[in-house]
């Protein structure tokens, strides 16, 4: 008892300096003061056990002491502006007391100027350098580009030595004048946009706490509500000195959302009523009085008018980068997206300016398109898996149930009696998945079907007249651009029935093997288009057709005119291309067989007696001998 009454003193002295908001150091003096007076352990360790209590009592009381003084300064900034003080003096209010609060020497609030296009200093307080006063920063230079550029706080111990940020010679000049060193800012927010920016700075190095820096940022979010209430009272007197015009407005978007309304009841209905993109086209030009255009991935016109191709593709990658539509001429282009993958484009013509809600509406018909298009494409790829199996065993075994094949396919929509152009596709082994499923996306919207087969793509297309080279070249091209990848494309012949596709198929198969050796990989062709190569290829060793397409120009004159190029040309290569004997076989002049072979140069070109073209020439000749024979 006699111990715990020796500490009483020192107990009673550290109440006193509680009560009277003494210093921090101030309580460490009560635990020496009993060590000097020989006070016993275990009295030193309950005085120091007080002490410790003492201090958490001492910070708290700090604490909460600090915060009053924030709650109040807060609580009088509400009042400002509740007031509705001028807007000059609501923010000198505020810099003022974000300087008390932090305890830093100088405050300031810095304002972007829309019409010069930097930023100024529209309040300061505690500055005392005129250089500062009056700086100017280009919009993304020093801490407050940064703050304004990323709309986060960011402090700096010492803004000097800092490389966070861009450093000016205006900036860092104005910086040094006035001494600071320490920085923080915080950016003033309305609406998630940078208005402004509130900066407290020391003239000496300092980190700034989370505490501080909340502090800052709430006082911002009432400089932000001043600045915005300001614009909007000046707003609100503009907006009664238009109140007709208003009204105006107001009827005009409500008309706009009752026609939002029954566009989206329209187009849920399309898509309900299992409608095609055509219809989708047709409604949107409708609803907004204009033509609408629905293009492919690959800027194939799906319906509507074509849209002029030049500057399309970028239009299209702005859309899909900017997630809206985006203007493109005279009209409008919207990408049409399933996730992140382009399904196409949606192109408005004859609509310069689209007001927010026929814009919304536009891009609404997008999302409507693609949602077709998938249904389309997932509805395709399932006939196709099926009727390629159909196409795998009509090319594995043809005659082993033509009848069957033929009832099968009328089942699943193909009419294998029907003429029909067999392609076959070929591109590296590790690329061959690629070209499977770019395959299915060629024939998307057609009746064509493909499959696998033999380590290449098959596509068994519906005739409609093109020329098999032309129709591979065409694959070849499209098919590259689809995966990604060269693709080679050997045509057959257009034939009807399970057995003749089949055979159009081998020759397919050998033309896209022909190109391969013949160096032309990423090219199509058909055995028509390989010369010579092509009749020995073909099925149908069409001979006319290959002396015709060697000869005809030469067969052509000789007819219209009755001169022997054919006959010159056939002697001079049964010469060894001699001229003199040559002139002797055809007992005419020397400088008259030069003749004719100069106008065979302007017939056939300047490579006629090359050795690859002066083989085929040489064997059409002799195949017409044949022929007339």
């Amino acid at each position: 008892m006699t111990r715990t009454m020796d500490a009483v003193p020192a107990l009673r002295k550290l109440l006193d300096l509680l009560a009277s908001g003494a210093a921090t150091e101030d309580f460490a003096d009560v635990l020496a003061e009993a060590r000097r007076q020989g006070a016993p352990a275990d009295v030193l360790a309950e005085i120091d056990d007080a002490t410790w209590l003492a201090l958490r009592v001492h910070r708290t009381m700090r604490q909460h002491r600090r915060r009053e003084a924030e709650l109040t300064a807060l609580f009088d900034t509400a009042g400002d502006l509740a007031a509705s003080r001028d807007l000059d003096s609501v923010l000198q209010a505020i810099v003022r007391r974000a300087r008390m609060l932090l305890g830093t020497d100088t405050a300031y609030l810095t304002l972007p100027d829309p019409a010069a296009g930097d930023t100024y200093m529209r309040v300061t307080d505690g500055s005392v350098s005129v250089l500062f006063q009056t700086l100017r920063l280009s919009l993304g230079d020093g801490l407050g580009g940064l703050v304004a550029q990323t709309a986060r706080p960011y402090a700096t111990p010492d803004y000097r030595t800092d490389e966070r940020f861009r450093h000016t010679g205006q900036i860092d000049a104005g910086v040094l004048d006035e001494g600071l060193v320490a920085i923080i800012g915080v950016p003033l927010l309305l609406g998630g946009q940078v208005i402004g920016v509130l900066f407290a700075a020391d003239r000496s190095p300092r980190a700034f706490s989370p505490d501080e820096v909340a502090l800052l940022c709430t006082l911002a979010a009432h400089a932000a509500i001043a600045l915005d209430t300001a614009n909007s009272l000046a707003g609100t007197r503009a907006a009664l000195t238009e109140l007709n015009a208003a009204n105006a407005v107001i009827q005009a978007h409500s008309a706009a959302v009752q026609r939002a309304e029954q566009a989206h009841d329209r187009l849920t209905d399309l898509v309900l009523r299992g409608a095609e993109v055509p219809d989708v086209a047709a409604e949107v030009a409708a609803l907004l009085g204009c033509e609408v255009a629905v293009h492919d991935a690959e800027g194939v016109v799906l319906a509507g008018r074509p849209a002029p191709s030049e500057g399309l593709a970028e239009a299209v990658a702005a859309s899909r980068a900017e997630g809206r539509a985006v203007r493109h001429g005279d009209g409008w282009v919207c990408v049409v997206l399933a996730g992140q993958e382009p399904l196409g484009s949606l192109v408005l013509h004859g609509r310069p300016d689209l007001d927010d809600a026929d814009r919304r509406l536009f891009e609404r018909a997008s999302v409507v398109t693609a949602l077709l298009l998938l249904l389309r494409r997932s509805v395709a790829e399932t006939e196709n898996r099926v009727r390629g199996e159909l196409l795998a065993d009509l090319l594995t075994a043809p005659g082993r149930d033509p009848a069957g094949l033929t009832a099968r396919g009328r089942r699943l929509g193909v009419d294998l009696g029907r003429p029909h152009l067999v392609l076959v596709a070929e591109t590296l082994p590790e690329d061959r998945a690629r070209l499977a499923g770019a395959a299915s996306r060629y024939l998307f919207g057609t009746r064509g079907i493909s499959a696998e087969h033999a380590e290449a793509v098959v596509l068994l297309l519906p005739d409609d007249g093109t020329a098999p080279g032309r129709a591979a070249a065409e694959a070849a091209d499209r098919l590259a651009r689809l995966a990604g990848t060269p693709v080679t494309v050997g045509a057959g012949r257009v034939a009807a029935g399970p057995a003749a596709l089949a055979a159009a198929h081998a020759e397919g198969l050998r033309c896209v093997r022909a190109l391969r050796v013949l160096g032309r990989e990423g090219d199509g062709a058909s055995a028509a288009d390989l010369g010579f190569l092509g009749v020995l290829l073909g099925d149908g060793h069409d001979v006319d057709a290959f002396v015709g397409a060697a000869l005809g120009p030469l067969l052509e004159y000789d007819a219209r005119r009755g001169t022997e190029l054919v006959r010159t040309l056939r002697a001079y290569f049964d010469c060894g291309g001699s001229l003199t004997r040559a002139k002797d076989d055809l007992h005419v002049h020397v400088n008259t067989v030069v003749q004719r072979l100069d106008r065979v140069e302007v017939l056939l070109g300047h490579d006629w007696n090359h050795p690859e073209r002066s083989l085929e020439l040489q064997l059409a000749l002799r195949l017409q001998l044949l022929t007339d024979g």
